[in-house]
């Protein structure tokens, strides 16, 4: 993956904002700054937080999002999933490149006006689906491509932890599920025909536990997410006819065994975010698509949103 981007070497530094300083957002921040961006401005409501990192990072703090759309060439938008598509749309259609945070949006008729507005105002949409940039995960996939593992049959996964009380207006299967949904269909290189799902709320208004099951016909794929076991579990096992793999995404592990193969997998480590800010920065300097465009998230919402449904299946081919 190429991560050359403008300002790296005394180059053009695109103009940035942030809008949204949670969690996530902070670490946009704090990312971009590293990567040598000019921040032209932080979008937040809380005046104190906004004013302190505008403060640490040498920029600007607005209480609106409007206030920046005459100033940033590129925005990572991290507010709330129902805010997604409101915000974007107002970004897109001033010509801004956005990066989004996932899900892409809370509904499929959002993510599409999304789209348009990119397409129509030739802007580059990507939203972050951060697991696609992690190394292990990036290494593995590699392996597959190579037939290491020989057909691919089973992934199952684990995402497993305590709640996060900064998450209010979506459950866990979109705010967690879709991580792994995403990578997936990346592994697999395919949408699923059939998904299945058997969820509950055990201390939550929204659905706080689900196991997914991920259909590809000659394939499965089976997630699991919950939000109240007592530590944190992010695990994935691919099974193929000729081995099978063990990932770690937190540790960025990964253990291959097959007939010539046995041993961990060496791989050059990353923070993923960095790798993905990287790669939404170069897709705006040299044109190209990003790995996880509007049209593939979209994908990922309407499988999410499909195992939220109490008839559980549907047929996508």
């Amino acid at each position: 993956m190429d991560l050359s981007i403008a300002g790296s070497e005394g180059n053009y530094m695109l103009k940035v904002a942030i809008i949204g300083l949670g969690t996530m957002g902070q670490h946009h921040v704090r990312v971009y700054s590293e990567l040598g961006c000019d921040i032209v401005g932080l979008v937040d409501t809380d005046e104190a937080r906004g004013k302190e990192f505008a403060q640490k990072y040498g920029s600007r703090w607005f209480s609106d999002y409007h206030d920046i759309l005459d100033k940033a060439e590129a925005v990572s938008i991290a507010v709330p999933t129902s805010l997604h598509s409101l915000v974007a749309i107002d970004c897109l259609n001033k010509g801004i490149h956005c990066l989004v945070e996932k899900p892409i949006a809370s509904t499929v008729d959002e993510a599409r006006s999304m789209i348009e507005a990119a397409q129509k105002h030739a802007a580059k949409l990507m939203i972050g689906h951060i697991e696609r940039f992690n190394p292990a995960v990036l290494k593995l996939k590699s392996l597959l491509d190579e037939g290491i593992l020989g057909k691919l049959m089973i992934v199952s996964t684990r995402r497993v932890g305590p709640f996060a009380p900064r998450i209010r207006d979506v459950g866990i299967i979109i705010d967690s599920a879709t991580h792994d949904i995403d990578v997936i269909r990346f592994l697999m290189n395919r949408d699923p025909v059939h998904v299945y799902a058997k969820s509950g709320s055990f201390r939550h208004e929204k659905e706080d536990h689900s196991v997914i099951v991920c259909d590809f016909g000659d394939a499965v794929g089976s997630i699991e997410v919950n939000w109240f076991t007592p530590h944190k579990v992010r695990t994935l096992v691919a099974t193929g006819s000729e081995g099978i793999a063990y990932l770690d995404y937190i540790q960025q592990d990964l253990r291959v065994f097959n007939s010539v193969v046995n041993h961990d997998i060496v791989i050059e480590k990353g923070e993923p975010l960095k790798l993905e800010l990287a790669h939404f920065l170069d897709c705006i300097i040299t044109g190209k698509t990003p790995l996880t465009d509007g049209e593939s998230s979209t994908k990922v919402l309407e499988i999410a949103l499909e195992a939220t449904q109490p008839r559980g299946t549907r047929v996508y081919v």
